[in-house]
């Protein structure tokens, strides 16, 4: 009944694999870290990328290979609809992406998916994973740990840390999401904030119509099941599991246990 399935939809998803040994939903947390390590790749680029000083000029990714974006030809269109396009020498690279100048990189096993834009004064620490089509905007915060989907939006003073999003989930304005999984379709509203820590030391557990579940975590934000949307300035306490369709309305505190789907939370 808490298993990732019962949560996501994982058609599609190009990290499914991630959840194949989690018998609850949260469970993927544990199993999050070993991911990432294993599957992130080096960059392509120039020696400077990684070192923690910001971009002094853009640079496209293109088939594992750095591209001076001083060389092409950029149309900002919609990431997520594949609207980025990059033209060398008036040849269209399908599939390149791009990292503005100002963005940071913290360390090099950084892998960004075809078609991602990566916003000037972002900052990425390794390890973490970014999927196809996805955006990472003007001062966003990815603090390792990171396994994002394709056509997602990680928006402007949004911090993620150690967390997962399925496909197509946005956190476009000032999100905080720790230890967390957003599910395919999510929409953080401006301000929402995932707690991860308990104020009492101890484990997080999940309040359930049959009891107490011990999750075995000390840090748990929440998890958001497909289509789940919270409204603005919201907040979910820690251990907080939303299924699908559920809604998180504006300027509200989510008690933290199970909601079953298409809960709405006042």
């Amino acid at each position: 009944m808490y298993g990732a399935r019962s949560f996501f939809d994982l058609t599609g998803f190009p990290y499914a694999e991630v959840f194949a040994d989690a018998e609850y939903a949260w469970n993927v947390l544990d199993i999050l870290k070993k991911y990432v390590d294993d599957h992130a790749a080096a960059l392509p680029v120039m020696e400077t990328a990684g070192n923690g000083v910001p971009l002094s000029e853009p640079f496209v990714l293109y088939e594992g290979s750095a591209v001076p974006a001083g060389e092409c030809e950029i149309i900002y269109g919609d990431t997520a609809k594949g609207g980025l396009k990059v033209y060398f020498r008036q040849e269209l690279l399908a599939g390149a992406s791009l990292v503005m100048a100002g963005v940071t990189l913290l360390g090099r096993r950084i892998t960004f998916g075809r078609g991602v834009l990566v916003e000037s004064g972002a900052l990425v620490k390794e390890p973490a994973i970014i999927g196809d089509h996805t955006e990472i905007r003007h001062g966003a915060y990815l603090r390792g740990y990171c396994l994002v989907g394709n056509r997602c939006v990680v928006g402007h003073t949004t911090e993620v840390k150690h967390s997962i999003f399925l496909n197509d989930a946005k956190a476009g304005h000032f999100a905080y999401i720790g230890d967390s999984v957003l599910g395919g379709d999510t929409n953080l509203g401006a301000g929402t904030k995932m707690a991860n820590l308990r104020f009492l030391k101890g484990e997080i557990q999940v309040k359930t119509a049959a009891g107490l579940l011990n999750t075995g975590l000390k840090k748990f934000g929440a998890i958001l099941g497909d289509r789940v949307q919270t409204g603005c300035n919201s907040v979910t306490n820690p251990g907080t599991v939303m299924g699908r369709d559920s809604v998180l309305m504006p300027n509200t505190t989510a008690p933290s246990g199970y909601h079953p789907p298409g809960s709405m939370i006042r």
